[in-house]
């Protein structure tokens, strides 16, 4: 598969202060809609909470190449995100992935691997 037909992925743990929850969850809804509207490159962007820990949030993402996220990341709403997050957070994990197998909504992928 070719550099520009990799599938790029991430998985970001945030840990926010104690009382920044609703803040930074209002950030999150405000850059999303951005992505759902303006990055037809970014295939996956899923915040999610975690059970019985509060101030968790776990991020999935998942980009159609590496130049989509590059490109992701220069958007006026993600650099928001990303000038506004630091105060309301504690700590910020992140793991980049590479797809092995599964299924994803990457076009052609399974027809690549079928062949």
């Amino acid at each position: 598969m070719s550099q520009d037909a990799t599938p790029f992925a991430l998985v970001v743990r945030f840990t926010v202060r104690p009382g920044a929850e609703a803040q930074f969850d209002a950030l999150v809804a405000q850059t999303a809609a951005g992505i759902r509207d303006h990055e037809p490159g970014t295939l996956v962007y899923a915040c999610h909470t975690v059970q019985d820990q509060p101030r968790q949030r776990i991020f999935y993402e998942l980009y159609q190449n590496r130049a989509a996220f590059d490109a992701h990341e220069q958007t006026a709403h993600t650099r928001r995100f990303l000038a506004e997050r630091t105060e309301l957070l504690e700590a910020t994990e992140v793991d980049f992935l590479a797809v092995a197998d599964g299924k994803t909504p990457v076009t052609g992928q399974a027809a690549s691997r079928d062949a």
